[in-house]
């Protein structure tokens, strides 16, 4: 009896250790990994050997361009892999975390992701200034900022439309933000496998609550991901944290150790460009933090 052949395919959503696997012909098939252990993102590039009809087994995950995760000192959460660009999702209300959006930027940065802000929620005027004036800071670590308002369609068709098209980009957000309202706007399909999601389940959230990957209509795809109300950085070094920050990379040139920790070094060149203003304090301040955390775990 021949045995069934390997096929490749992409996972296009995961939920625990259940995965969508999307094949070169669009049909999907419900996949498991092998063993205990898991590992599979979506956006991953997989191979998989069938079982049955519907069903398959995944038995290898084929060479990543990048992966996006976080991590604290209880668990890991991944992202995706193979992803283009982050767009992180913030809003004037409800107030929007400094610290988590920088920790997502360097997170973005140190998987070589180019990251880009969607500032939604525009017409809510009263507290869009405030909103604008923190992300200004923003401007000297070379990150793009896109104003839009979910509740345009014809408005976030035009600003966002252009920059997904032909690239694969990942949706990420604090909960609250109207990250689901703008995935709604951009792939109008993405709302009925939310809602047969909630009735599988049996309640009648439309929050996401895993993974999942859309073909966007005029070519590319967004992945919607879980809001988040916490950042870990724990799983990068030292030299992949100082990499989060791109506005250190002028003042690094010009430290006078090698091994400069950027906090108190004598000649650092961070510290010189912070000191003329070049470098936000309070980015400095999310460098020095995000590197005592991991310290203090042993990381390195």
């Amino acid at each position: 009896m021949d045995k069934d052949p390997v096929l490749h395919g992409r996972i296009i959503a995961a939920h625990g250790r259940h995965y969508t696997v999307e094949l070169p012909d669009g049909s999907l098939r419900k996949c498991f990994p092998r063993g205990k252990k898991a590992g599979a993102v979506v956006g991953d590039r997989v191979s998989i050997s069938p079982q049955g009809d519907q069903e398959g087994a995944i038995d290898q995950i084929l060479e990543r361009r990048n992966l996006l995760y976080r991590s604290d000192d209880i668990r890991t959460k991944q992202f995706a892999a193979n992803v283009d660009q982050l767009l992180i999702v913030v809003a004037p209300e409800p107030l929007f975390s400094d610290d988590l959006l920088g920790r997502a930027l360097v997170a973005a940065h140190s998987a070589d992701i180019a990251p880009i802000i969607v500032l939604n929620k525009i017409d809510l005027e009263a507290s869009l200034p405030r909103a604008r004036e923190r992300l200004a800071m923003l401007s000297k670590a070379d990150v793009r900022v896109i104003e839009t308002c979910a509740t345009e369609p014809e408005q976030v068709h035009a600003t966002l439309g252009p920059l997904l098209h032909g690239r694969s980009s990942l949706l990420l957000g604090q909960s609250g933000m109207g990250k689901s309202t703008l995935l709604n706007v951009l792939v109008p399909q993405a709302q009925a496998h939310t809602q047969e999601h909630s009735q599988a389940l049996g309640t009648g959230k439309h929050t996401t609550t895993s993974t999942r990957l859309y073909h966007l209509p005029g070519g590319g795809e967004l992945i919607d991901s879980p809001g988040f109300q916490a950042f870990g950085l724990y799983h990068l070094n030292a030299t992949e944290i100082e990499q989060g920050f791109p506005e250190f990379r002028a003042g690094v040139e010009h430290c006078r150790f090698y091994n400069c920790t950027h906090r108190h070094e004598p000649g650092c060149g961070v510290l010189a460009a912070l000191a003329r203003g070049e470098i936000p304090v309070e980015r400095h301040e999310l460098y020095k933090r995000i590197l005592a955390e991991n310290e203090a775990q042993g990381r390195y």
